[in-house]
């Protein structure tokens, strides 16, 4: 069996640890673009709140000169926000690639002191793999991933926080469909896992394929054999289709799935906030806020 086929665990913590050595160089820069991604985090989340400010304070008073000045500091917020939101996309793109590099270098080196059994052993198409594409794989992780992390929970942090503290009530009912969404992702994750580590098999026997029957076309002429080999590299091209598009599948399902659910929860909070603004219980600026803040959580 090909190691490309040992399933292992779907957390290594060992293998994280492993991996997150690399980052150690950039420690400095991996903590500036977490403390930048936070900041872009911060202004994204606050955005809603000026809606409800403009609304529930500048119009329903008709202070047309606050609702100018809630305009421009609105306007100010985006504008640093855009400007932060550059420094830290470069700064994690260049701490991504930076890293790869490295990595695609360590395992260069570590190929050259191997003993030619190893050769023997193992085709060449496959470690050329290892080298580019599962090397590749990995930008995203050391480039956006780990940061992002920081980020994304920030801003949910943020979004919850101004939800709550609104109207808890109807954060609540927003938020009430999280368990349809935690289901299917947990069922998403799973599914996704298997074809993608189908999807890496197929390119490592691609890639074997063509590095042997290339260096050996000599080989296949001499003994009449293009046809054979054109079929057995039909039959592995296209089970690397069929591969990608059983993985396409479930991208195709799972995220109008996540709409869907999103737009049970707009409905949610059309309903109770619809029922509460009858009632003057709540105010049109808190509801937009609110549709603002769902949109963003999802």
């Amino acid at each position: 069996m090909h190691e490309e086929e040992v399933l292992g665990k779907a957390y290594d913590a060992r293998l994280m640890k492993r991996l997150l050595r690399s980052l150690k160089p950039y420690r400095w820069h991996v903590a500036l673009g977490i403390i930048l991604s936070v900041l872009v985090s911060a202004m994204e989340a606050v955005r809603p709140y000026f809606t409800k400010v403009a609304v529930d304070v500048n119009i329903a008073q008709q202070d047309k000169h606050g609702l100018l000045m809630t305009t421009l500091l609105f306007f100010a917020v985006l504008v640093v926000r855009g400007v932060i939101q550059f420094f830290s996309a470069y700064l994690t793109q260049w701490i991504g690639q930076r890293t790869i590099f490295d990595l695609r270098m360590q395992i260069f080196e570590h190929l050259q002191k191997l003993g030619l059994k190893f050769f023997d052993k193992n085709p060449i198409g496959r470690l050329i793999t290892r080298v580019t594409n599962d090397v590749e794989v990995l930008n995203e992780m050391f480039s956006s991933g780990i940061v992002m992390v920081f980020s994304d929970v920030f801003t949910i942090i943020g979004i919850l926080y101004f939800m709550f503290t609104m109207n808890w009530q109807l954060a609540l009912i927003s938020l009430s469909v999280l368990p349809i969404l935690f289901y299917a992702t947990f069922l998403f994750r799973k599914k996704a896992r298997e074809s993608y580590r189908d999807v890496r098999l197929q390119v490592a026997r691609i890639n074997t394929f063509m590095q042997e029957h290339i260096t050996g076309m000599v080989v296949d002429q001499i003994f009449n054999r293009e046809k054979k080999s054109y079929q057995k590299f039909s039959d592995i091209n296209a089970a690397h289709r069929d591969a990608n598009i059983k993985s396409i599948f479930y991208y195709a399902l799972f995220y109008p799935g996540v709409e869907l659910i999103g737009a049970i929860a707009v409905g949610l909070i059309i309903w109770y906030s619809g029922v509460e603004a009858i009632g003057g219980a709540i105010t049109l600026g808190t509801v937009m806020a609110f549709f603002q803040f769902n949109e963003m959580f999802w």
